[in-house]
């Protein structure tokens, strides 16, 4: 009797919260778009973007098979942003809305695929450790992220609501890189080993960057939170910087100038000049002898 009633309070209180939440009603009685559809388009376009390397039946000479995919996908991601549209309300009509910003996605990826293929050539230039270039497209967290990225942000300037949260969070969670899809990143980009990686929203990249793990380019602040919305709160790294590993870059007025090196573990709020090193101090490392080790303690004292 007692599992009956505590169960049956349980269930009244779940219906009630399900039935006067407006977050689990549902915007306009429509449904949210699929996480897990979501990242098969981003799969299915890695097969696009990638012809050979992520599926065994991939057959580069025939055109048809290459337009199979691409249609297949582009219905897909279609049906994906006409639900994402349709939960938030959008005022207009949402088939013809959908329609363009898919055109206009796959209009633009030949121009991503040349864009992700000099992020691959910048991985293998940037890094003695790469083999081959084929590693670093099959291997390479930081370039998975930023394939993730490069899709999403042409979504999240269309205004896509959730859809472009999805994707990179989707490729956050696989490599722990953080790429905000708002971003602005310019052209042979490149990430070495990633863990860590944080990239704000309104951070703006230039040309032939690179950084390591552990970066962070985010906001001085968010203490005011949604009233920043649409505010210029993260850095902007010009062309040829080179940030390295534990490096934090913060505020919106911050402007890593041109040809700037950014050493391990600086913590950075004010603009740096272009051409300039920018190191931490070294903290003054100190080493002591081990002593006896004392009876009954198995732990060395140092």
């Amino acid at each position: 009797m007692k599992k009956k009633s505590i169960l049956s309070d349980v269930i009244s209180q779940m219906t009630y919260t399900y039935e006067n939440e407006k977050l689990f009603n549902g915007r306009c009685n429509r449904h949210m778009p699929s996480k897990n559809a979501v990242i098969k388009i981003i799969n299915e376009l890695r097969n696009v973007i990638f012809p050979g390397y992520f599926s065994d039946d991939m057959i580069l000479s025939e055109e048809y098979y290459t337009g199979y995919n691409i249609l297949h996908v582009y219905d897909d991601l279609k049906r994906q942003i006409k639900a994402a549209l349709s939960y938030f309300c959008f005022e207009g009509d949402i088939s013809a809305r959908a329609e363009e910003i898919c055109l206009e996605l796959f209009e633009q990826l030949p121009n991503i695929q040349q864009l992700l293929l000099k992020d691959v050539q910048a991985g293998f230039d940037g890094d003695p450790a790469a083999k081959s270039k084929e590693e670093i497209i099959f291997s390479y967290p930081g370039l998975f992220a930023i394939f993730v990225y490069r899709l999403a942000h042409p979504l999240y300037e269309s205004n896509v609501p959730l859809i472009p949260r999805i994707m990179t969070e989707y490729a956050h969670s696989l490599t722990g890189i953080d790429i905000n899809s708002g971003a602005t990143i310019g052209e042979y980009f490149f990430i070495d080993h990633g863990t860590g990686v944080v990239i704000g929203e309104t951070t703006s990249i230039g040309n032939n960057v690179k950084l390591y793990q552990g970066v962070t380019l985010g906001a001085l602040s968010t203490r005011s939170g949604q009233k920043l919305a649409g505010t210029k709160r993260h850095p902007t790294i010009c062309d040829n910087v080179t940030i390295y590993s534990g490096a934090t870059v913060l505020g919106g007025e911050t402007i890593i100038g041109e040809g700037v090196i950014v050493g391990g573990n600086c913590f950075i709020t004010e603009s740096v000049p272009a051409h300039t090193k920018v190191s931490a101090k070294n903290p003054e490392l100190i080493l002591k002898e081990q002593r006896e080790m004392q009876k009954n303690d198995e732990k060395w004292e140092i």
